[in-house]
């Protein structure tokens, strides 16, 4: 059974950072295709960013290039999300998930075969 957690949300001002992690239980984890998800009231969850299992090719959601880095560390089983110069827009619960081994980030929910949690992150003006 793949268990994720995640941790690193919080509340932030506007134009400041915060570091997301997603710590992943399996023997697998190196294999696998590993996303970001976030949800904010009354929208659908959405795409935020994905990162193949060797870490070479990540994929982000428009809104999110330029600010949000994803990367992992398969040797902690743990995937992060750096998000910087954080705006208002981004107040949401963020999730990680897991999906199969790829050459390619899936952007998907469908993609998706696990669910962390997840953890809020607020932006104040």
């Amino acid at each position: 059974q793949v268990q994720l957690v995640e941790s690193g949300g919080g509340l932030v001002q506007a134009g400041g950072s915060l570091r997301l992690s997603c710590a992943a239980s399996g023997r697998t984890f190196s294999s696998w295709t590993m996303g970001w998800f976030r949800q904010a009231p009354g929208n659908e969850r959405e795409f935020v960013a994905a990162i193949i299992w060797s870490g070479t090719s990540t994929d982000y959601a428009d809104s999110v290039k330029g600010r949000f880095t994803i990367s992992r560390d398969n040797a902690k089983n743990t995937v992060y999300l750096q998000m910087n110069n954080l705006k208002r827009e981004d107040t949401a619960v963020y999730y990680c998930a897991t999906g199969p081994t790829s050459n390619r980030p899936w952007r998907q929910l469908e993609d998706y075969n696990y669910w962390g949690q997840g953890t809020q992150v607020t932006v104040s003006s």
